[in-house]
């Protein structure tokens, strides 16, 4: 299992393992407007996660997500947690299939 000391080491190591999209939450699916994909928890797969708690404040508290699609491509998606969390991660992370765990 990797550990990463921050999340900034996350982003740099997922990256160069080939999670390159840009994930971002939308109600109920994840979208990448970069390169125009749109997913369904069905048509996606949570390989690893990461969690980071602030130091200072649990302002800071994220979690990251490397993600791949049913046809192949690989991103990330960083949310917060805590405080500033809405719910609506949970949601649909409960609809997920996590095949592995980070930290």
């Amino acid at each position: 299992m990797q550990y990463y000391a921050d999340l900034v080491e996350a982003i740099k190591d997922l990256k160069a393992r080939g999670y390159t999209l840009d994930f971002n939450l939308e109600k109920d699916r994840i979208v990448c407007n970069d390169e125009n994909v749109d997913c369904h928890p069905h048509e996606f797969e949570v390989d690893e996660y990461h969690r980071f708690e602030g130091m200072s404040s649990t302002d800071d508290n994220s979690i990251i997500y490397a993600i791949a699609t049913d046809d192949g491509q690989k991103g990330i998606l960083i949310s917060s947690y805590g405080v500033y969390e809405d719910g609506t991660m949970d949601s649909l992370i409960q609809k997920l299939t996590i095949k592995n765990h980070g930290k």
